[in-house]
């Protein structure tokens, strides 16, 4: 039988013990070795991209029998290499791709290509692998691509759009690594989108892809992205039939393929849950999926918390509501003069300005956001926690939390009231976490900081 652990003595405590669990439970050393084949006749060779591909590789060498054949080469961002013996890691530049991405993606395309029937190519995909699995196709260059990924960055596009567009400027992306070698394919996943379709992680160097050259034009057009010319040129010979179309559902390719997803930001939520609810707090997962605009998504949940404190509606307090997805933000300075941040600090600062607007008592509610690859935006923090000094301390500082959400400068407020959550880099992807504490009269103490 287990015992109710104590309740934390602070709020914020409990918060960051919720991340800390969240990312956990996507952590590759922990949990990827049980998803290995064995090994086959022939070779193995491990290729991937991501945010976790070092650690991914990491727990391949450490699971793989020692007599059985084994190399490969994976990309990660920089600074977040580990130290591996038989698979090289390589760091390169993410969410811009750079030369180094380039030229490890060409390799990759190398070792794909020379593998037998006989052999194994085991892919290592993780969030962040679209823009380090960077292979320019034929007639595109390296700057063409950065200048198409800046814009669609900066317009506020969903994931799975601009993924659609990057497939279709690739060599690698969309089906075509697993297209491009004889051997078995089995690609192990950590999913960083919202639905964990293998075809929009990473772009789905493994994966069918539905999509089509003319989706990708239109894509461009709906956002009013300036792509370079030899991009647009490029994309209407595909819509037009003059350039093999990526491979679809239902392609011969993928009768030896496997995508296999080993982590998910449902599973993580769920594992966050536990803790509270192991303090003795309800908790209560609102959905893995919640995209859209980030400062709209958070007037939602105000509106939610209202609810929950005035009516006792849907839920009770006290409470504990998370959720996980992917919000979006729209950069509304240029490129000289923007501001410092992230999707989940601009989500808490909106969201705290909104509760502050309904006249929501404060010192009820506390909430965290962060990114569980520990890099949200520009900054180096993961996130934020928002509590009832946040605004106040910002104020306090000089800075107004709603011209700072107005330009896109979160990070400043956060910065200025202690509320910057930092972990560095960890070195897996399962998206965006929140939670959200929602307090009884008889509240949890503030921490010192906030007091």
């Amino acid at each position: 039988m287990t015992t109710k652990r104590s309740r934390p003595k602070d709020r914020r405590g409990l918060l960051e013990e919720t991340f800390r669990a969240a990312v956990d439970a996507a952590d590759p050393l922990k949990i990827l070795a049980q998803h290995l084949p064995h090994p086959p006749a022939g070779r193995t060779v491990v290729v991937g991209a991501g945010k976790a591909a070092a650690s991914m590789a990491l727990a391949v060498e450490r699971a793989w029998p020692a007599g059985a054949p084994l190399d490969g080469l994976v990309i990660t961002r920089y600074q977040h290499e580990l130290p591996t013996r038989r698979i090289r890691v390589v760091e390169a530049a993410h969410p811009v791709p750079d030369a180094a991405g380039e030229a490890a993606a060409r390799d990759i395309l190398d070792l794909a290509r020379s593998l037998s029937e006989d052999d194994l190519l085991l892919v290592l995909i993780s969030g962040g692998g679209s823009a380090l699995l960077s292979l320019p196709a034929e007639g595109l260059s390296l700057d063409d691509i950065q200048a198409t990924t800046a814009g669609l960055l900066d317009c506020g596009a969903p994931i799975q759009s601009l993924n659609t567009v990057r497939k279709h400027l690739s060599k690698i992306q969309g089906g075509r690594l697993a297209a491009a070698t004889r051997a078995r394919v089995l690609a192990l996943i950590i999913s960083d989108v919202t639905g964990d379709d293998p075809t929009h992680i990473a772009s789905g160097p493994c994966a069918p892809d539905p999509g089509t050259y003319a989706d990708a034009l239109a894509i461009l057009d709906k956002y009013a992205v300036s792509a370079p010319l030899a991009i647009v040129d490029h994309l209407r010979a595909g819509a037009t039939g003059l350039l093999p179309e990526t491979p679809k559902p239902g392609d011969p390719v993928f009768d030896r393929t496997e995508n296999r997803i080993i982590a998910t930001s449902q599973e993580s939520l769920q594992r966050a849950a536990v803790i509270c609810r192991e303090r003795g707090i309800p908790a209560v997962v609102l959905g893995d999926a919640v995209t859209g605009e980030a400062r709209d998504v958070a007037g939602a949940y105000a509106a939610l918390i209202r609810q929950v404190l005035l009516h006792a509606e849907p839920w009770s307090a006290p409470v504990a509501l998370l959720s996980g997805g992917e919000c979006t933000v729209t950069v509304r300075g240029n490129a000289t003069n923007r501001g410092k941040g992230g999707r989940c600090s601009e989500f808490l600062l909106a969201l705290g300005l909104e509760l502050e607007a309904l006249g929501c008592d404060p010192l009820r509610v506390s909430a965290l956001a962060a990114d569980t690859d520990g890099i949200d935006g520009s900054g180096e923090n993961a996130g934020a926690v928002l509590d009832s000094s946040t605004l106040r301390r910002s104020r306090e500082y000089g800075i107004e939390p709603r011209r700072a959400l107005d330009a896109n400068n979160s990070y400043a407020v956060f910065d200025a009231a202690h509320g910057l959550v930092i972990t560095g880099p960890t070195r897996t992807n399962v998206n965006d976490f929140r939670i959200f504490l929602i307090d009884q009269d008889v509240r949890l103490p503030l921490t010192e900081d906030s007091r």
